[in-house]
């Protein structure tokens, strides 16, 4: 790197941190997830507004890559702190409500995708038509964890039933999602070899829980000093990040796969003294990934064609999602209110969305007007938990947007 691309790598980093901050502080003013404001802000310094001069003047050619670096290196810090949350198996008698959520929440959703992506491919032109049509129906399905955990502990249900259905059926539906995704990926490779590589995240799987998970396991149990320990799962992070990468798969999938082993029974003062300086590292990074996302998005050129696939992308996505979860969680025994309340905050996709999305387009089943549709359609959704929230608590004759947090952690009617 020149001195030139150094300094301009500096100003780059220090302008979306601060930019990432202000847009996200605005976001909470409004009474929407930081996560909104953040996206918004990456779309703004793409090429949607002035043609792209923007962008070009602050963001350089000879520095994007070395951007995309550090993007990566958030996004796998941030896909681990992910993982590593899903811990969440609900309450014994909440589980049958659970599964039902997670399977209708996801299956609806996965085929009203499907069924608009055959519409769709006949004027895309994805890679491959299979992997288009299973590609779409996964990321429809999904539900942002990170983003849903935030907003309920912002609304105060994180000791309710609710709060605890729409937790754990997100974390199932994201570990059925990322594993549909990197099957995806398998299949929409265009080199015969592309098509075995996958083959070999069977056998990793099976040593990352079978021998690395109790290593970490004497690990966190141990007298390890915590800079040694973060030390060690920093390093396997990236390792593992980079290994399903040379697989021909994403490096967010190993990532994933190695917050997913960590120990659950660790004390919460281990795990917070492990969180905590990647969830800095990440805050740190993982803006830079908004930055990447707002080069792809040229809202400017999305034509009429390009509204109606978009029309016809947020329609499904919502309608497959709040009525999945909502006829799940009535046929698992909650009543009318509380099953409005999960559907809308399953309805959430934020960052985990995007990350779908930016696979999508980097595999060629997402071209760039159907990319910016679907981001578009990840914000609007994202943006609709807090109005719905409040709307749904105005009709029950509820105060605030916090109002469901009196909800006592109800016992589960059987149906």
């Amino acid at each position: 790197m020149t001195d030139h691309q150094v300094a301009m790598l500096l100003v780059d980093v220090a302008l979306v941190i601060a930019l990432a901050g202000a847009a996200g502080f605005l976001a909470r003013k409004l009474g929407q997830p930081a996560v909104v404001g953040e996206i918004v802000a990456g779309i703004a310094v793409g090429p949607t507004l002035f043609g792209g001069v923007l962008t070009r003047w602050l963001f350089p050619d000879d520095v994007r890559p070395f951007l995309s670096a550090l993007a990566n290196i958030g996004l796998a810090l941030f896909m681990f702190l992910v993982g590593m949350g899903i811990e969440h198996a609900g309450a014994a008698g909440t589980r049958r409500a659970v599964a039902a959520v997670a399977i209708g929440s996801a299956a609806l959703p996965f085929g009203l995708g499907a069924g608009v992506a055959c519409y769709l491919a006949g004027h895309h032109q994805p890679v491959s038509r299979t992997g288009f049509v299973l590609f779409v129906g996964v990321t429809l399905s999904i539900t942002a964890f990170p983003v849903l955990a935030r907003i309920i502990a912002e609304r105060r249900l994180t000791r309710t039933a609710v709060g605890t259905i729409a937790l754990s059926a997100a974390a199932v539906c994201d570990v059925v999602a990322w594993t549909m995704l990197a099957f995806v990926q398998a299949v929409s490779a265009q080199d015969f070899g592309a098509h075995w590589q996958p083959l070999l995240l069977i056998p990793f799987v099976a040593v990352m829980f079978g021998a690395v998970r109790p290593l970490l396991n004497r690990l966190l149990a141990g007298a390890t000093p915590p800079a040694a320990t973060v030390t060690v799962i920093f390093t396997g992070v990236l390792a593992t990040a980079a290994a399903t990468q040379l697989m021909g798969l994403h490096l967010v999938f190993g990532a994933f796969l190695f917050g997913l082993i960590m120990p659950k029974s660790a004390t919460r003062e281990v795990r917070e003294s492990l969180t905590r300086p990647l969830e800095v590292a990440t805050k740190l990074l993982l803006p830079v990934y908004f930055v990447i996302t707002g080069f792809n998005v040229d809202l400017s050129r999305l034509g009429l064609a390009g509204v109606v696939d978009l029309g016809l992308v947020v329609a499904l996505a919502i309608l497959g999602k709040y009525a999945g979860a909502y006829a799940g969680a009535r046929a698992g025994g909650l009543p009318a209110e509380r099953s409005a309340v999960i559907a809308t905050l399953m309805n959430t996709r934020g960052l985990t969305e995007l990350i779908a999305l930016g696979i999508g387009l980097q595999t060629g089943l997402l071209d760039q007007q159907l990319y910016g549709a679907m981001v578009l359609m990840a914000i609007i959704t994202t943006a609709m938990a807090g109005p719905l929230l409040a709307l749904i608590a105005r009709r029950a004759g509820r105060q605030g947007l916090d109002a469901f947090g009196d909800l006592e952690p109800v016992r589960v009617r059987q149906p």
